[in-house]
């Protein structure tokens, strides 16, 4: 039964990598091939992540209400891929209330399916790592894809593989339990909680960090394509630097368990953080497309290892029947105000004064958020983590016995 779950989540984690790496990289060029101009394509970004923001409290009324975890989580992929035929038009408004609908149902996804995976891991022996690093695979090879896509075909059609990958990840979610032990937790969680966790001192330094540094994400998610074509990338070659970025997450987050248990949690947020900082550094100081490709060698360092901490962290910082409440508050930040923040930002520095510009203020932006992670990490040695509930520097016992 445990191994099956870890099977059907496993492919659903597939097939939404495989569909946000085909779409996300490639929307911005498509909205600005409509008419939009980056600043405009930040802003309406950051609306939609807003408005996502705003109704998360509906989605904890329908799940505390109706117990409804399954079918939200089959709806945060469905309603998506078919929004996504609507983005053939050259307005504003139309478009952000496009995005807008779309990030409202995504919104969910995350702190559902990772309750999901953190649960079925544990009672497997495993780690949430080796569930998660499949939608690493299905971004790397949807990447790449998609660049191939656009290159042979055109970027207004890339819509159509969205949608069939969206709906075999909606198949996949059906064959999913409707009633688990994540549901009663999640029930729980949306229901007390958050007050707890805000007054956690090194939780809020933590979350400050995680903003810090997640914001600076958005510049390779949301504005990659669009700052290679200006500093002389070719459409063909963004594939690549995708296909890079993503396949660096496999082995970052098989390993980042194990790197955990050597160092500690916090140590390895910290070690994502001033990957983050190299990163955006080295394309400061070499602005060139040759070199934007091989620096995303540091893509698995730096996400794949501060992403799969920062989920252990918030597992660990909060009790059992608070876990999906910390995973929606740390998704709304990380996810939520990071993405609102950097779309906006890094949308006008890229507009005003191009990828130089953007790569300076990212750089700024990690360096602030590793600090932060300097603090937790010293909060730990201190024993000062706060009264939610006392951290361990190793994972679980089970995923112990898994090595």
């Amino acid at each position: 039964m445990v191994g099956s779950q870890m099977l059907k989540l496993r492919g659903f984690y597939l097939f939404i990598g495989l569909a946000g790496g085909m779409f996300n990289p490639y929307l911005t060029l498509l909205l600005v091939q409509n008419g939009l101009t980056s600043t405009s394509v930040g802003a309406l970004m950051a609306i939609g992540t807003l408005v996502s923001i705003l109704v998360q409290p509906i989605w904890g009324i329908i799940v505390d209400q109706y117990r409804q975890m399954r079918l939200v989580l089959i709806l945060s992929v469905a309603v998506p891929g078919v929004m996504a035929v609507c983005y053939q038009s050259e307005h504003f408004v139309l478009m952000a209330l496009v995005y807008s609908i779309m990030a409202i149902f995504t919104a969910t996804q995350a702190p559902i399916a990772d309750s999901y995976a953190i649960v079925t891991a544990k009672k497997a022996g495993a780690t949430y790592g080796s569930i998660r690093f499949m939608a690493s695979i299905g971004n790397a090879v949807g990447g790449y894809a998609g660049g191939l896509f656009v290159s042979l075909l055109s970027v207004s059609m890339i819509w159509v593989p969205f949608l069939v990958l969206n709906g075999l990840a909606a198949l996949t979610a059906l064959a999913l339990p409707k009633n688990t032990e994540e549901d009663l937790a999640l029930r729980k969680s949306f229901s007390d909680g958050i007050g707890q966790l805000i007054r956690n001192r090194t939780f809020l330094m933590f979350l400050g960090g995680s903003f810090l540094v997640n914001q600076t994400l958005t510049a390779f998610n949301t504005y990659f394509v669009l700052a290679f074509k200006m500093s002389g990338g070719s459409t063909g070659l963004v594939g690549v630097a995708l296909l890079v970025a993503s396949i660096t997450n496999v082995p970052s987050m098989l390993l980042a368990s194990r790197v955990i248990r050597r160092i500690g949690l916090e140590r390895t947020l910290l070690l994502g953080a001033v990957a983050y900082m190299l990163r955006w550094g080295v394309q400061l100081a070499f602005p060139d497309p040759a070199v934007m490709i091989a620096v995303q060698v540091l893509h698995g360092l730096s996400f794949g290892f501060f992403y799969i901490a920062a989920v252990e962290y918030v597992s660990h910082v909060t009790e059992k029947d608070m876990q999906a409440t910390g995973q929606s508050v740390f998704n709304m930040v990380f996810a939520g105000l990071a993405g609102i923040v950097g779309n906006l930002l890094n949308g006008y520095l890229l507009h005003a004064g191009g990828p130089q510009l953007m790569n300076l203020a990212c750089l700024i932006s990690a360096t602030l958020g590793a600090l932060m992670m300097v603090y937790v990490s010293r909060s730990r040695k201190d024993g000062k983590t706060g009264k939610v509930r006392k951290l361990s520097m190793s994972l679980p016992s089970e995923a112990s016995a898994q090595e």
